[in-house]
């Protein structure tokens, strides 16, 4: 018997190479809506805004506070922990997981980025992607303008400073900064 082929969604959550179909731009545009939703009522109401923002992301902790302008891919694949706080202008692209920790702090216009795309020019033009997980230990600081590539796990503790570009995993207890981010001190 021959099994049916996988779908675009499928293959990306199994982590394999996929090329975006119908199903996963619907869902793009889907998590868009939900996204604008919870910009619009966040002021408002925030009651409403917590269920806007629980119907986004896959998983939400108690007293989470995400600041308007939030942007992901679809927003189901992303895991925030409780007491998190996370400033305006978060884009959590989540082909691939994102897992946010208990209790961390995430600055300005962070990017926690997940997609990865082949070297070969062929593939790259014929729309072939990939994803590679981001993990956020408890209790992570990251600074404004910081941006996570994917496959990078940071540590429990961790401090990343403002503007660092982290490429590899960073231990837990550690402070980082630079581009690309070195750890500079153990805390």
């Amino acid at each position: 018997m021959t099994e049916a082929p996988r779908t675009a969604k499928q293959r990306m959550l199994a982590g394999e190479p996929y090329t975006p179909d119908a199903e996963l731009h619907a869902e793009h545009r889907a998590a868009l809506k939900l996204a604008e939703e919870y910009s619009r009522v966040y002021v408002d109401d925030e009651a409403a805004a917590r269920t806007v923002l629980a119907r986004l992301v896959g998983a939400l902790g108690e007293d989470v506070d995400v600041r308007p302008g939030l942007s992901v891919d679809y927003g189901w694949n992303i895991s925030i922990g409780s007491g998190t706080f996370i400033n305006s202008g978060l884009t959590a692209l989540d082909c691939a997981p994102v897992r946010i920790g208990e209790r961390c702090q995430i600055g300005p216009n962070v990017q926690l980025l997940t997609p990865t795309h082949p070297l070969e020019v062929d593939q790259r033009r014929a729309g072939v992607e990939g994803a590679e997980p981001i993990t956020l230990g408890d209790d992570v600081w990251l600074g404004g303008g910081v941006i996570v590539l994917p496959g990078v796990t940071v540590g429990a503790n961790t401090v990343v400073g403002a503007g660092a570009v982290v490429t590899k995993d960073l231990p837990a207890d550690v402070v980082a900064v630079g581009n690309p981010a070195k750890v500079v001190k153990r805390l």
